[in-house]
């Protein structure tokens, strides 16, 4: 049995097609944080789509604890709490183009 997504062995393929993911229950701080990074994405001349998670087993599998959170190319970048138009922009150009 795979709790959670444990012990579940990834193949290629099996990452959902979305690169960036918010995850939460659809709570107003989740709804926020969805709309400041749709924000981002503008902002940056992006289009990238943007899914929102809300099956906590899928949530868990991330070892997020805290929602909302914020997940972009698989990489947990912000957890518990709804970050600001800005800093999102920061962490995507960060996530996107490390140099």
């Amino acid at each position: 049995m795979a709790l959670f997504g444990f012990g579940k062995k990834k193949k290629p393929g099996d990452e959902q097609s979305s690169a960036i993911k918010i995850l939460g229950s659809g709570c107003a701080a989740c709804n926020a944080l969805e709309a400041n990074t749709v924000k981002a994405l503008t902002l940056l001349g992006q289009e990238t789509a943007v899914e929102h998670v809300t099956d906590f087993s899928k949530i868990a599998a991330y070892g997020v604890m805290t929602t909302p959170a914020l997940v972009v190319d698989g990489k947990v970048l912000v957890s518990g709490r709804v970050a600001e138009v800005d800093q999102i922009v920061a962490l995507l150009k960060e996530a996107r183009n490390p140099s």
